[in-house]
């Protein structure tokens, strides 16, 4: 998850936001969008977003069927009021008795289950990425030599690619964690001025609007400080508090350095299983909550929170469970986890499950195939994000992906992958962050300054193809809430014919200053549409079995 976790943090925003005291970065900011963007119409409203208002005006009076999806992320924090009523609840499980009622070998599994908890409420839930775990595991064996093994070109030729992808991160890890650590001082620092001039003790927090109530300022300390933070949050869009900012930088400083300095005994010492072991054997525990439940609970918010409950916000389908399966850490995902994850989605009855992780490798990518076998064996569609590196994933790949292992398969009927736009049919309609690519990139969606429901009661807008997944995966809810006998490959066929490729709509290509035409960046050129996908269902004959 590396590459996916919505961190307000990274390349965009050292480029955006020069802090120190003497340099301040010069651009001014686009106006924010308004915080439902991603629901809202192009024609109608001016933003680009999945026009799902319309799409209700199409259904409405109609009955619906509940749906089961599954959200394969960080957790889910399970009292907020936004997503308790959704949360799937296992019928066969009786809650808190210690006993596996149901015996598929997860115990109390009432509302989903946890494959990085341990015993005592314990979680691994902060994690190196894969290649600094790889290349920790080969070392020994391949580190000193400089030639192949005989018999053994095949793991030499991987420890080379392993070594190269290592040595990649950690050199970009220690960059951006110096370059980080003097703006930590400096927001920190600015902090502390502001909160005393705004009167708030030492554990208040300030917004921008509260900064911007501080007027005519003689003091030079207390107009830098104003300055620089009123940069910070034009940067980051939203209702967000200097309090969340820190901790953001706090948390993403931590990941760098756990690529630098690597905790590598988390996973046995609290977890106990062997992850390159696929045996079978039951491990985790029933807890979804912890402290990094955040990027999890935003993502089933999208998906479904409850609707006209004037609270949080409206999720895109309107009558779904979701089961939260906690399998992705502060770091990357193991792929045992993430095959189990998928199977114990499918066996409980999810039609949709969305997957907001990826990596740059896959040592055990055999397991994620024959998982995602198994969900298309069960009519299961399967929505991931398509990764925030702004790369070609169809020269460099992001893990998991449809194109197996074994050379079988190169497009799962069953699989939709999502890159992320932003709200304005403009240049910057491409999202600067998101992956892409013609073959591999399905189609894309809302995914840049997006807002959804965060942990105990707030909110948060974040950029990140980990929030246009949901949103399509909320879509594929919605339409089979109203039309229960497609099938999977239906559903896929639904929401890709429902995005109208922008031929001539010329675009920043992702990472870049160069201009490109949108119908280059994904298989279908353009961006998901919930209206025009409910209207193809409706002229669809079922496949169901």
């Amino acid at each position: 998850m590396s590459s996916l976790r919505n961190y307000m943090f990274g390349p965009a925003f050292l480029g955006t936001v020069l802090i120190s005291f003497g340099a301040l970065a010069q651009q001014a900011p686009k106006a924010d969008a308004p915080k439902n963007w991603h629901t809202l119409d192009l024609k109608t409203d001016g933003y680009f977003g999945v026009s799902l208002n319309q799409a209700y005006k199409l259904v409405q009076g109609k009955k619906s069927k509940t749906v089961v999806m599954a959200t394969i992320d960080s957790g889910i924090d399970t009292a907020q009021t936004d997503l308790k009523g959704i949360l799937w609840v296992n019928p066969k499980e009786i809650p808190g008795n210690g006993i596996d009622d149901d015996k598929n070998g997860f115990i109390d599994d009432v509302h989903g289950w946890n494959f990085l908890g341990g015993p005592g409420g314990k979680c691994d839930y902060t994690e190196t990425t894969e290649e600094v775990r790889e290349y920790n595991r080969l070392k020994t064996k391949y580190g000193n030599i400089t030639s192949a093994p005989a018999n053994d070109a095949k793991g030499y030729a991987y420890w080379l690619k392993v070594k190269a992808v290592h040595d990649e991160t950690v050199q970009k890890s220690d960059t951006e964690l110096k370059q980080y650590s003097p703006m930590m001082n400096a927001l920190m620092v600015t902090s502390g001025y502001l909160k005393r001039e705004l009167k708030l003790d030492a554990s208040g927090t300030f917004t921008k609007a509260d900064v911007e109530k501080i007027k005519s300022v003689a003091n030079d300390t207390i107009k830098q400080s104003k300055d620089i933070w009123m940069q910070v949050f034009d940067q980051q869009g939203g209702n967000v508090d200097n309090g969340k900012i820190i901790k953001e930088l706090s948390d993403y400083m931590a990941k760098l350095n756990n690529d630098i300095n690597p905790d590598l005994t988390s996973r046995k010492t609290i977890v106990g299983d062997d992850p390159d072991v696929q045996d079978g054997k039951p491990y985790g525990s029933n807890l979804v909550k912890f402290p990094d439940a955040s990027h999890g609970t935003g993502v089933a918010g999208l998906m479904a929170a409850a609707r006209g409950n004037g609270y949080g916000i409206d999720g895109v389908a309107d009558n779904a469970r979701i089961i939260a399966i906690k399998a992705v850490p502060n770091g990357d995902e193991y792929d045992k986890d993430i095959a189990n994850a998928i199977r114990y989605a499918v066996d409980n009855g999810a039609k949709v499950i969305n997957m907001s992780f990826g990596k740059k490798l896959s040592p055990h990518k055999d397991w994620v195939d024959a998982a995602f076998k198994y969900a298309a064996a069960k009519d299961v569609l399967l929505v991931q994000a398509s990764g925030n590196d702004n790369q070609d994933v169809d020269v460099k790949p992001q893990f998991p992906n449809d194109t197996f292992e074994d050379g079988s398969v190169t497009d799962m009927p069953n699989v939709i992958c999502v890159g992320a736009s932003g709200a304005w049919k403009d240049e910057t309609l491409a999202a600067t962050f998101s992956n892409y690519g013609k073959k591999n990139v399905d189609v894309f969606a809302p995914g840049a300054k997006v807002t959804s429901i965060d942990m105990d009661a707030e909110f948060n807008t974040a950029d990140g193809t980990s929030f246009a997944s949901p949103i399509v995966a909320g879509m594929a809810g919605l339409i089979l809430e109203y039309y229960p006998t497609l099938s999977a490959k239906q559903l896929k066929q639904v929401i890709l014919q429902s995005a109208t490729p922008l031929t001539g709509t010329m675009v920043l290509k992702p990472g870049t200053q160069d201009k490109v035409d949108f119908t280059t960046l994904s298989k279908t050129g353009g961006i998901a549409n919930a209206y025009r996908a409910l209207q193809i269902a409706a002229t669809m004959k079922g496949e169901r079995k």
